[in-house]
Order: C-alpha cells, then sequence, then structure tokens
C-alpha cells in the first residue's frame, strides 16, 4: 500500500519489477491514489485498487468494499499517514510490515506486525525496497519500465519534432517553498536557448502552475514552447523520451525523468538530494543543502537527522543562476551536446 505521491509511486515501481521476477507466483495488489494510478495503473501482473482520498470517508468504504472478503499473506505498508493506517486496515493480511520505529510516527507501529530494517543514510527508494526484505528478497537491480502508450508517443512528437537536443523545464513543486525564483528559472531558459537547446515548459493544468509558467514567460528574453497544461502523465513520460535534460526542483516529475533515463538538472536546498534527489544519477544537481543547514540551523547537515527538510522562506536562494549554468554545461558536455557559441 503506497497511495502518494508521484515520486514515491515510482520509487515503488522497481519494487514491483523485483518481485515479479524474484517471486513470479506472488499475487500482486497495489492500493494506490487516483492521480497516481494514471502513471503506472497499467503495470502487467498487478491488481490496482485506487483510493479516492478526495472522497473523504466514501473513499475509505470503496477500497473496503473492493478488499471485503479478501484475505493476504501480506501486507507492505509503505505510508505513515494517519489516513493511510486508518486505511490500512482495511485490508487482512497475515503479515503487516510497516517502518522502523525511527521512521514511524501518527501511531504506524499500532498498525503493523512487523517491521523493515532500522537503517540512516538511505535513499527514499532503497528505504522502499527494504519492505520485501523480511520476505527473504532483496531487491539488487533497479528497472522502473513505465508503460507510455503509442497515443502518448505520437503526441509527444508532434510537439517536439526531430531530434533536437531538448531542455524541458518543470518549475513548480507541491511544496512551493522549493521552487526557484522566476528570474532565475528566466536566466537558465535564455542561457540553454542562447547555446542552441530547444527549450519547453511544463507542468499541470493547475492554477498556480499556469501562474507560474505566465510569469516565467514574462520574464525570459525568448520564449521557450509553453506546454504548461496540456500533457498528462503519460505524455510527459513520452515528451522525456524526446529530451535530453529536464530543470527541476525536488518534485514528482524529477523522479519521473529519473525513471525514464533522462538527466535531472535538480535544484536542491530545502532537500537532501543523497535523499531525495533523483537516484540513478545526482551529478547535475545544484546541491545547497549543507549551506542550507548551516544557515538555518547553525550546524552542518551531517549533524540534523537524515530526511530533515529546510522549507524555510528564501532557503531557495542558495542556488545561484551561475551554480546551475555550470551544471548544464557539463551535462551538456556529457550528452556530447555541440553548443552555440
Amino acid at each position: 500500500m503506497r497511495t502518494s505521491a508521484i515520486g514515491d509511486v515510482t520509487h515503488v515501481t522497481p519494487l514491483i519489477r523485483t518481485l515479479q521476477e524474484k517471486a513470479p507466483q506472488t499475487r500482486l495488489t497495489w492500493i494506490i491514489g487516483k492521480l497516481e494510478r494514471r502513471l503506472v495503473g497499467d503495470l502487467p501482473g498487478v491488481e490496482f485498487i485506487t483510493f479516492d482520498k478526495g472522497q473523504g470517508r466514501a473513499g475509505v468504504s470503496a477500497v473496503r468494499e473492493a478488499l471485503a472478503g479478501r484475505r493476504f499473506d501480506a501486507l507492505l505498508h509503505m505510508q505513515v499517514a494517519l489516513r493511510s493506517n486508518l486505511l490500512s486496515l482495511s485490508v487482512k493480511a497475515d503479515r503487516r510490515i510497516g517502518y522502523d520505529h525511527a521512521r514511524s510516527k501518527d501511531l504506524h507501529g499500532l498498525f503493523v506486525n512487523e517491521r523493515i530494517p532500522a537503517r540512516t543514510g538511505e535513499h527514499v527508494l532503497d528505504a522502499m525496497a527494504s519492505f520485501i526484505e523480511p520476505l527473504g528478497l532483496k531487491q539488487t537491480a533497479v528497472r522502473w519500465d513505465i508503460p507510455v502508450p503509442d497515443e502518448a508517443h505520437a503526441w509527444a512528437a508532434e510537439q517536439l519534432p526531430g531530434d533536437a537536443p531538448t531542455l524541458l523545464v518543470s518549475p513548480m513543486s507541491s511544496h512551493t517553498v522549493r521552487n526557484w525564483r522566476v528570474e532565475r528559472y528566466a536566466a537558465l531558459i535564455d542561457h540553454a536557448m542562447a547555446r542552441g537547446l530547444r527549450v519547453a515548459l511544463v507542468g499541470g493544468p493547475s492554477a498556480p502552475e499556469r501562474a507560474l509558467a505566465d510569469s516565467i514567460l514574462a520574464a525570459v528574453k525568448q520564449a521557450p514552447m509553453d506546454l504548461t497544461g496540456k500533457d498528462t502523465l503519460k505524455r510527459f513520460m513520452a515528451l522525456l523520451s524526446r529530451s535530453s535534460m529536464i530543470l527541476t526542483p525536488d518534485s514528482g516529475p524529477m523522479h519521473m525523468a529519473n525513471a525514464a533515463g533522462v538527466k535531472v538538472l535538480g535544484l536542491h536546498a530545502a532537500s537532501n538530494p543523497e535523499r531525495s534527489g533523483p537516484y540513478s544519477d545526482r551529478r547535475w544537481c545544484v546541491d545547497k543543502y549543507d549551506a542550507a543547514s548551516r544557515k538555518f540551523f547553525g550546524k552542518p547537515a551531517s549533524e540534523i537527522p537524515w530526511g530533515t527538510k529546510i522549507e524555510k522562506p528564501g532557503v531557495m536562494d542558495l542556488v545561484e543562476v551561475d551554480d546551475m549554468i555550470a551544471r548544464f554545461e557539463a551535462c551538456a558536455d556529457h550528452l556530447g551536446i555541440a553548443l552555440a557559441k
């Protein structure tokens, strides 16, 4: 059971792949959020039961009804929020595997009878992978292979025709304090376009995402393509398959891009990229997490609890435009992109 959010759901996907490879006889049921199902709900060999949190008690009742009369050998209870703990009561299971004591909250321990190994210093994906260790299994390879339908690929080809090196800019995190300043996004976009890259703004259809995109478009010298609100989760995955890099704060699109094999120009100060950055390759991220810890807590990041979020106003100002330009240039060189002078 992991209902949200988009980034965390991408982290669970390799665990599903590992279970299918190492225990192919196992029948898998995933209780998942309504939005998140749109991303991974077509994974083969998995039964999905949707939890629509927007329906409140009715959403819980729908899950309970879908599971009525069923019993499972094991529940991997991969979410500690109280709502998820209460939702887990809908699942009848002999083994209820949850987080270790240090990572538990909201009475999580009352809803499980086994715990994953207590560790610190792990990436979130590795922590989720450890849920199969009590079952005698271990994740030794990470594979996503999230299906993308032909329709999505066709749409993406219309938006990004040809094979021009492309930078996607996904500027918004649901944690708005993680967002970069508008003028800094604009400066990086101007630099990338001056260096010859095709640049496209992407984002969801919400009013805040539209407003942020409009502010960036008003601040740039040369307008990038604006695909904000035009894609879906699957279409975004298809756009990624036609892109070289993505600029984004710590957000769901960061982890979707990593799953798609796209290089991530990650903006990190409020969160630790070693814990929640792009899992496969963090070389292209700007990491100001330690600087943020020193500024706001008066101590290095090594002296604060693992997983601490430094979501303080102004924290992202620690990431300078020149920092990201340097990562952009290094990434382009790594990819063999011939930049304009």
